[in-house]
Parts: structure tokens; C-alpha cells; sequence
């Protein structure tokens, strides 16, 4: 089924500096045409804050902090060069996208592929209340067997991030570029499991961190995972 695509222009902002804006990014094959996918994780929210399970609950915005954090990935991801960005629909992931792309004169491109889990009627319940529940041992050891109630199964939410990722790929196919996609940690996770070929029972081994920057690179010949949770936006040196 194919997917709507719905440019957002970026609010103009000032230039920042672009000192110390190394990219994450290190070396790739040569001689390899492949797509190099960003895929960022949005800023801190406010119930993060809480502990609370947002899903796809509408109008949760970024905190002071998320905001900072998305002023920091503008400046880490200066000195790369984006062909497009994309993000999830959800206000967090494209206000965290704002700052990227007012800095490189790109559109924030919502691609509803790229949504957050539908966790069902789990959505804005804290975590301390879904521990008590039968369903959170199973969600954390054997995933790949759980569905949230009224919600999607974590198969179900990785075939879909995954044909994303492949449909935003034969979107920009025969051009050697860079692709920024702002969206959210367990689909992150869940996309880094499959190119690693990990068992979907292992994803949640995966850190991926609020406005952290993991890189994928793909191309017909093999896949790369070049950067995994990096936290300078937050931390201001690199994670694991």
C-alpha cells in the first residue's frame, strides 16, 4: 500500500556555529553506490520525563532539553550533507527534525511508515503500572510473541519500518547519498536488529537514545551499521 509523503517547510532560524561538527559518520567501501540512512531518534519529551508510554498520542512536544538536544544535532550533522529528510508525523520527531533542516534548506518530509508503535490501549500509561502487567515479561524476553492490546505486534511494526527504509531506498536508488530519518527508539531498534540480522527475541539488547544518531548504510552488495547510539547531542561526546 503506498504511502503519502507531506513536505513541511522548516522555521527559518539564524546560522549557528559550525565548529566541532564532525559527523558521525566513518568510513565507508569504496567504489559502492549506497544509501547512507541517519536514522535519529527524536529529542526528550515531557512524559518521558514521566515514564509514561506516549505511543502516538498527539501533541506531546519536546521539553527545554529536547529542544536543546535538536540544536545540538543540527550542528553535530553540519558537515553532512543531506539529498533528504524524512520523520516520523508525531510533533516530537519533526520538531526535533526543525533545526536539521532549516540549516540545510530541506523540507521535513512525514512518512507515516516511520510512526511510533501502536502500542494500543498500553498508550500514555506510566511504566511503573505496565510492569504489574502478565504481558511485560513476554514483551521483554520473547517479543516476537507479544501484541499489545488493541495494538500492533513488534513482527508487525518491523515489516513495516523495514519496508519503509526499503521504499525510501528505491526512492533515491542509483544516487549515492545521505538520507536523515527522524522517528523513534523501538522502530529504530527494531530496523538496526533486522539489517544485523539479530533475532527479533534480541532487539531490546539495542540502546538507542533520545536524540541519539544511529547509521545505516545499504547498498546491493552488503550492509553496514556505521554509528550506533551516538549521544553528543545530549552528552557531548560520542555513545557506544
Amino acid at each position: 500500500m503506498a504511502r503519502s509523503s507531506h513536505p513541511i517547510s522548516p522555521i527559518k532560524r539564524s546560522m549557528r556555529s559550525r565548529k566541532n561538527t564532525r559527523c558521525a559518520e566513518t568510513d565507508r567501501p569504496n567504489g559502492v553506490l549506497m544509501t547512507t540512512f541517519y536514522l535519529i531518534r527524536h529529542g526528550h519529551n515531557d512524559l518521558l520525563g514521566k515514564r509514561k508510554l506516549a505511543g502516538r498520542m498527539p501533541n506531546i512536544h519536546l521539553s527545554e532539553e529536547g529542544h536543546r538536544q535538536s540544536e545540538a544535532l543540527g550542528q553535530i550533522l553540519s558537515s553532512v550533507k543531506f539529498k533528504a529528510l524524512y520523520a516520523s508525523p508525531l510533533e516530537r520527531a519533526m520538531e526535533t527534525a526543525v533545526p536539521l533542516a532549516s540549516d540545510q534548506g530541506l523540507e521535513i518530509i512525514i512518512r507515516e511508515g516511520l510512526l511510533e508503535i501502536d502500542y494500543g490501549s498500553w498508550q500514555g500509561h506510566s511504566l511503573k503500572a505496565l510492569r504489574r502487567r502478565k504481558l511485560w515479561p513476554i514483551l521483554q524476553n520473547s517479543p516476537s510473541l507479544a501484541r499489545f492490546p488493541e495494538g500492533e505486534s513488534f513482527p508487525e511494526a518491523q515489516s513495516r519500518v523495514v519496508a519503509e527504509l526499503e521504499a525510501l531506498r528505491s526512492l533515491h536508488s542509483g544516487k549515492k547519498g545521505n538520507i536523515a530519518c527522524v522517528f523513534h527508539s523501538d522502530p529504530i531498534k527494531l530496523a538496526i536488529a533486522h539489517y544485523l540480522g539479530l533475532p527479533l527475541d534480541l532487539f531490546q539488547r539495542i540502546t538507542i537514545s533520545p536524540a541519539s544518531i544511529s547509521v545505516l548504510a545499504i547498498s546491493d552488495s552488503g550492509i553496514h551499521i556505521i554509528g550506533l547510539n551516538d549521544t553528543r547531542a545530549t552528552y557531548g561526546t560520542p555513545g557506544v
